[in-house]
């Protein structure tokens, strides 16, 4: 009954050039402008490696979630696609890893995109938190008013993210020198694998885009296209970045943490900055769009089944857009957003725990491929290539391994809980 209630509360909106863009909203995220040159300055020239190997081992984590997407439309996304192969208790544990790692990692990419604008600008903490709290603004009121206009400013949005990466690749081929590639390993091989470990950050995005699969024209033809043509671009533009922050030598010295900006200046000089802090807002907003859209359907979706508060499933009366998930993640949003500007908690430790979902999000997304995709040989040996990749990654998570572990107890203990408040006989 769940399933039926939710195919019949979202509309078909979503055409291919949308759906891409999503994707590529989605993936390309706040890496791009930090991980190139701190893979760099990890690994040396031989970082490239690792972007060539993780951009190839990406694509099977994409099919394996644009097969499912097409096969299985549904707002859960990969939570449904875990309920369906395993049970309600597991497809709910996944709903809810992918539900606490958004208002966690939103926030993240709110304040990254004010921090890039705060360096030119020289803006202490307070315009820092202000600037974040309007871009999580801004994307909270597009969902609001539905897919199909945040599927449009989408594409617009990421039309100039791709413009402005192809404008930096183009500007600092001039400066390339192969010089720069000498000595190519200078920290050895286990220099590489950390540096593949660290990427990971940077391609994920892919199961996001699956809660919105149920509003796709034509899920089961332009889920797959999407993901291939997706998969493409951000492939191209990753290397790209990451072949001329070598190339060029943008990195070290202090200069990793913006080597972007770094590489763009070589010729455009200071106005380069405000390039890469334009581009940098642009990816935040249209990461966080798509994450903000994703989320407040998983709680729609939970709440739908009944493992999640009632006022997460309610709809806008006009738009049919989940105001009321919508309502949670701003909430987690402020307390959030607080937390970080008091300094409780600093930004490098607070992004390991949505990457730990992320990768828990994966790991059951996977599980899930092989068992509905067994009838496709494409779907089952991507999803084997995924799962044995995703599980050889997360050890080095750490101690944030642990966070999606401590979600999973508290959400048995609560159906546990729940479930004798429901058998419970009033007494008279």
């Amino acid at each position: 009954m769940a399933q039926a209630s939710t195919k019949s509360a979202f509309q078909e909106t979503l055409s291919l050039p949308q759906i891409v863009a999503l994707y590529i909203g989605a993936v390309v995220g706040s890496g791009i402008l930090l991980i190139p040159g701190l893979t760099a300055e990890l690994a040396g020239p031989a970082s490239i490696l690792a972007w060539m190997v993780m951009s190839i081992l990406v694509v099977p984590m994409a099919i394996t979630m644009g097969l499912l997407s097409a096969r299985h439309p549904h707002s859960g996304g990969v939570s449904h696609f875990v309920r369906l192969a395993f049970g309600d208790r597991f497809g709910n544990a996944v709903g809810w890893f992918f539900l606490l790692a958004v208002p966690i990692g939103g926030p993240i990419l709110a304040v990254t995109g004010a921090k890039y604008l705060a360096i030119l600008m020289n803006w202490g903490d307070v315009q820092i938190y202000s600037v974040a709290a309007l871009i999580f603004f801004i994307v909270l009121v597009m969902n609001v008013f539905g897919l199909q206009l945040a599927g449009k400013v989408q594409t617009i949005v990421v039309s100039l993210i791709i413009a402005i990466l192809v404008l930096a690749i183009c500007t600092a081929i001039p400066h390339y020198d192969a010089s720069n590639f000498t000595p190519f390993m200078p920290n050895g091989w286990y220099s590489v694998m950390q540096t593949a470990v660290l990427l990971f950050w940077c391609f994920i995005g892919w199961e996001a885009v699956t809660h919105l699969s149920q509003e796709f024209v034509n899920p089961q033809r332009n889920a797959i296209r999407g993901v291939l043509w997706s998969a493409g671009v951000v492939a191209l533009l990753y290397f790209g970045v990451a072949f001329l922050t070598v190339g060029t030598h943008s990195y070290g010295n202090q200069m990793s943490a913006a080597s972007l900006s770094v590489m763009v200046q070589l010729s455009l000089g200071p106005i380069g900055g405000w390039i890469v802090a334009v581009t940098a807002l642009f990816i935040c907003i249209a990461s966080a769009n798509a994450y903000v859209s994703a989320a407040s359907r998983i709680a729609y979706a939970l709440s739908q089944e009944g493992v999640a508060p009632k006022w997460f499933g309610i709809l806008h009366p006009k738009y049919r857009t989940p105001i009321g998930g919508l309502a949670f993640i701003m909430v987690a949003f402020i307390v959030v957003l607080y937390v970080l500007a008091s300094g409780m908690i600093s930004f490098s430790q607070l992004i390991q725990l949505p990457n730990a979902t992320f990768f828990a999000t994966y790991i059951g997304g996977c599980f899930a491929g092989i068992r509905l995709l067994r009838d496709s040989r494409l779907g089952k040996l991507c999803a084997w290539i995924s799962l044995i990749v995703s599980l050889g990654l997360y050890p080095f998570l750490g101690w944030s391994g642990l966070y999606p572990v401590a979600i999973l107890i508290i959400v048995n203990v609560w159906e546990r809980r729940k479930r004798r408040i429901d058998l419970k006989v009033p007494t008279t």
